[in-house]
């Protein structure tokens, strides 16, 4: 049985607007993620997902409860350091985490930071384009790289660092169909070839529909954590929060409403198409 990575237990966090009031984001929230694991987590703006996010690499520091990541403490100054060493964070933008004019060089960038050898940093630096498929790219300047190309040059210098989990914070928002299908097609890869941990912030459901697990924030309170087709199957209160459901449950949902008898657990095209076969046939 996979241990849990990340075990954030009873976190409270607030923040203090310019009227110098006492924001609630979330009260008590507890959730825990397991190694190997993918997860979505969906909400609408303002509800708590991306303030969550960054507590899992200790961006943020609860005000009350603890989150534990990879055994340490985020409440811990002096973990910091091996937290972000296991929990990298790629952000929405890719164009705010390049650094440098040459792919390679952003790469290695942390790495030299960190003081690794210059043979490894090769090495890894080698092994991390090669990962996300832009290792023919590793002389090109990022700047003249596609959105889809550019997070993908983002997520391998994450994986350069050789964290145990990547937090991904709307990674495909800025991007077209083709960029966000790359990033998922990468970011699946890594968990079926590296093991690595990933959770992924998504307002796109047919990218929630491809994880382990998704688990629904509303008002700072978990309202589902479950399978995507469990989660999906409550089509009208997810649409009560503000939330869409993947295209395909929204057919079969409508269907359903009009009086054909079609599952209730479709999130696929596929598996929409098989159903629709059936009735057809």
């Amino acid at each position: 049985m996979a241990n849990n990575i990340i075990d954030a237990k009873k976190l409270s966090f607030a923040y203090i607007d310019e009227d110098g009031k006492n924001i609630d984001v979330f009260k008590n929230l507890s959730i825990s993620i397991k190694e190997g694991e993918l997860v979505a987590v969906l909400g609408h703006n303002g509800s708590g997902k991306s303030t969550l996010a960054k507590h899992f690499n200790a961006i943020l520091i609860p005000n009350e409860g603890d989150c534990i990541v990879a055994g340490y403490n985020t409440k811990d100054e002096d973990s910091v350091y091996d937290i972000r060493q296991n929990v990298g964070m790629v952000f929405q933008n890719p164009d705010n985490q390049i650094v440098a004019t040459v792919v390679e060089e952003d790469v290695a960038f942390a790495l030299e930071n960190m003081g690794v050898p210059s043979a490894e940093i090769r090495q890894r630096v080698d092994e991390a384009l090669e990962a996300v498929r832009m290792e023919k790219y590793k002389l090109h300047a990022p700047h003249r790289l596609s959105g889809g190309q550019k997070q993908r040059i983002a997520i391998a210098g994450i994986i350069a660092m050789r964290p145990k989990c990547i937090i991904l914070d709307e990674p495909t928002a800025m991007l077209d169909p083709r960029g966000r299908k790359e990033v998922m097609e990468t970011i699946k890869m890594l968990r079926e070839k590296y093991h690595i941990t990933i959770v992924i912030i998504t307002h796109y459901m047919d990218e929630a529909a491809q994880c382990d697990r998704v688990v629904v924030i509303d008002k700072g309170k978990i309202l589902y954590n479950a399978t995507p087709k469990e989660v999906f199957s409550h089509v009208e209160e997810i649409k009560k929060v503000g939330l869409d459901v993947p295209q395909a449950t929204e057919l079969a949902y409508e269907l359903r409403k009009a009086g054909v008898k079609i599952r209730s657990d479709i999130i696929t095209e596929e598996e929409c198409v098989e159903e629709l076969a059936k009735l057809l046939s």
